[in-house]
């Protein structure tokens, strides 16, 4: 096996920062021009009258000039920057939930190609508790339990670049948003952890949660860690996946790897380390999910079925990826089983 490329510098750049060292939280918000409203109220009012499924609107980037300047700098936010940023549309925008969603498909495709989430080819992923159980099977994104620090995807070969969430409506309480920057994170584990670097560079083994096509592996391997002079760093993490995976097939984790996965941890319990926030009705987060974790914490939701906690989900491929410059590609479709059918990675 070959040696992993570990990276052995600090990163003091804005992607690792820390509570104390991030921008101001005003500067995550993005809003949207008076001109780029239009450009979203014309289009979303067009997909109304057509009576077509929303996913299969493919923009003509052309007809949106205005949303593409406004969105500059949260596409050099995610990018370059802080690794995320919040889109503020106006309420009169997404008091509607339909034209809420149509508004942040549009925005998701300015910024990324979408691609599917699951074996049924879901490109927009509702994300509310449906009373599952994670123990059970079940994926965080359908409990009302908290996700601990991980990112998207994490067992299968091909990473969102980016994670979009559009809250439509909020929990009773609890479900805050949190995040923390992996350069930070990797940047700690190099002054105090730096015997354990090398085997968080190493493979792990990831339960793919069952949604597998027949004769494959139930688990998938991927280093935690990977570093890459043209990509950057890359942090694939899910704590309860791999130990599952390491479970399933029967290579518990050696004495080495729990002490590496402990060490994470431990820095992810750490506040110094993290952002948090509410997201309100008709916001849109986008993070990038190369190096940034996000958690969400448990939650209590309403009685009524009209109130509870409902956000949802897009996975973006960005430029270097298959996309030219942010210009989506059309997203592909394909049969159950088959090798390039995305999984659900929450």
């Amino acid at each position: 096996m070959s040696q992993p490329t570990v990276l052995r510098e600090a990163i003091s750049d804005a992607r690792a920062w820390t509570a104390d060292t991030i921008d101001t939280p005003p500067s995550w918000h993005c809003a949207l021009s008076d001109e780029c409203v239009a450009e979203l109220d014309l289009a979303g009012r067009r997909q109304e009258s057509g009576r077509r499924p929303l996913t299969e609107m493919q923009i003509d980037r052309s007809q949106f000039g205005a949303c593409t300047g406004a969105l500059l700098p949260a596409i050099d936010a995610l990018s370059s920057g802080r690794g995320f940023v919040i889109v503020d549309p106006p309420g009169t925008l997404t008091a509607h939930a339909d034209r809420a969603r149509a508004a942040y498909w549009i925005i998701g495709q300015l910024i990324g190609a979408p691609f599917e989430q699951d074996i049924g080819g879901s490109l927009l992923y509702d994300v509310r508790d449906t009373g599952g159980s994670v123990t059970g099977g079940s994926r965080f994104s359908v409990t009302n339990a908290e996700s601990t620090f991980h990112t998207d995807n994490a067992f299968n070969p091909r990473l969102p670049d980016v994670v979009g969430l559009l809250c439509l409506q909020p929990a009773k309480s609890g479900g805050k948003s949190q995040l923390l920057s992996a350069y930070a994170v990797h940047n700690a584990l190099l002054e105090r952890h730096s015997d354990l670097l090398e085997t968080l560079y190493r493979e792990f083994c990831f339960d793919r949660r069952g949604q597998i096509a027949e004769g494959e592996s139930p688990v998938s391997e991927h280093p935690i860690f990977r570093w890459d002079e043209g990509l950057g760093l890359t942090q694939r993490y899910m704590r309860y996946y791999i130990e599952v995976g390491h479970e399933r097939i029967g290579r518990p984790l050696t004495s080495e790897q729990q002490r590496a996965i402990e060490a994470l941890e431990e820095l992810f319990r750490q506040h110094s380390f993290r952002v948090e926030f509410d997201l309100a009705p008709g916001q849109m987060l986008f993070t990038s999910n190369r190096w940034i974790l996000h958690n969400r914490t448990a939650f209590e939701d309403y009685g009524q079925t009209a109130r509870r906690r409902h956000l949802i989900r897009l996975w973006l491929s960005r430029a270097q990826h298959g996309c030219n410059h942010g210009v989506p590609t059309r997203p592909r479709q394909f049969a159950p089983g088959h090798p390039n059918r995305l999984q659900d990675g929450r």
